[in-house]
Formats: C-alpha cells, sequence, structure tokens
C-alpha cells in the first residue's frame, strides 16, 4: 500500500505540461469502463470539466481500461477526486495494473486515499525508476469511503515524459573558424 505522490494536494496536472517536461496522451487511447450510469461515462471523465463526472454502476471492482495501439511510455497518472462532492461514492482503495493485454495485467501501484480533494498524482515506474512502456493501463477502485457501492472519478490524465529532440540544436562551436559565424549580423 502506497499514498500517492508528495505533489501538493489539488496541483493541476497542467501545471506540469507548461514545464515542458510532459504532455497528455489520453487522447491517443481506447477508454473503456467496466460499467457507468447513462450520461456519466468515458466522454465526461475526459471533458476537462471538474463538475462532471464518470459514476460506475455494477458491482466491484469498477474498471477503467485505457489501451494504446502501440507500446507507449508513461510517467504519471493523474486522477481527480473530490469527497466533498461525492461523499460514499468517493474512491478509498485503488489499484494501478499495467500489460499488453486483459489477460496478463500486473499491479504496480496499489493506493489508500483518505478523503482526496483534487488531482491526486500518480507516478508509473519500472524497478529502475524509469517511466514504464506498456500497451494497457487499468484503474480499479477497490472500495470507496463509507462503504459506497458505486464510484465518481471526475478527471484522469495520462502524461508522458517529453524526449529532447536534437533537431533545431546546434553543436557548440569551439573552434576559432566556427565561432566566427556563430551569429548572424
Amino acid at each position: 500500500m502506497t499514498t500517492p505522490n508528495k505533489t501538493p494536494p489539488g496541483a493541476d496536472p497542467k501545471q506540469l505540461e507548461r514545464t515542458g517536461t510532459v504532455r497528455e496522451i489520453g487522447s491517443q487511447a481506447v477508454w473503456s469502463l467496466s460499467s457507468c450510469k447513462p450520461g456519466f461515462g468515458v466522454d465526461q471523465l475526459r471533458d476537462d470539466n471538474l463538475e462532471t463526472y464518470w459514476q460506475s454502476d455494477g458491482s466491484q471492482p469498477h474498471l477503467v481500461n485505457i489501451q494504446f495501439r502501440r507500446k507507449t511510455t508513461v510517467k504519471t497518472l493523474c486522477i481527480y477526486a473530490d469527497y466533498k462532492s461525492d461523499e460514499s461514492y468517493t474512491p478509498s482503495k485503488i489499484s494501478v495494473r499495467v500489460g499488453n493485454n486483459f489477460h496478463n495485467l500486473q499491479e504496480i501501484r496499489q493506493l489508500e486515499l483518505v478523503e482526496p480533494s483534487g488531482w491526486i498524482h500518480v507516478p508509473l515506474a519500472d524497478t529502475h525508476k524509469k517511466p514504464i512502456r506498456t500497451f494497457m493501463i487499468q484503474i480499479a477502485v477497490l472500495a470507496n469511503h463509507q462503504n459506497g457501492r458505486d464510484t465518481h472519478m471526475r478527471q484522469i490524465k495520462v502524461y508522458t515524459p517529453v524526449e529532447e529532440s536534437s533537431i533545431g540544436k546546434f553543436p557548440r562551436c569551439t573552434t576559432i573558424d566556427f565561432m566566427m559565424y556563430r551569429s548572424i549580423r
């Protein structure tokens, strides 16, 4: 059992994007849910509106499946939950699983959430502390606060690290001949 990353509670993941070190790749995936009430599905989970939410409609565990077309590097998963608004619908125990498909998923993180309010940052790393490479991520809600049956999740974001490109970068000028031509007048 682990607790979420040290990011301040409620820290907006868009601040991560503004640093230029990560980018959101959820739109590149195929999303599916174990169940949902009509009008409370994947569209609400991914609409960038913290007032809307996915609401499950069935027995636990409630599952969010995120499948990529190719093996993808994933650094961080961000989940928005709000205990004050959702009370017994708020997840209290979450499992994050990764793998190539539904048949070989391995749990890499299990989180205990105590009345969460805001963004929960979940770093996804392998044994060498490098971002994971996977075809599929599954988020399983194992329990809710107050023993609630159905769950609410307001938003989920998936982030990959941004690799520096060598395009547009020039080698350092070290000789006198090169330094003469390093700037345009």
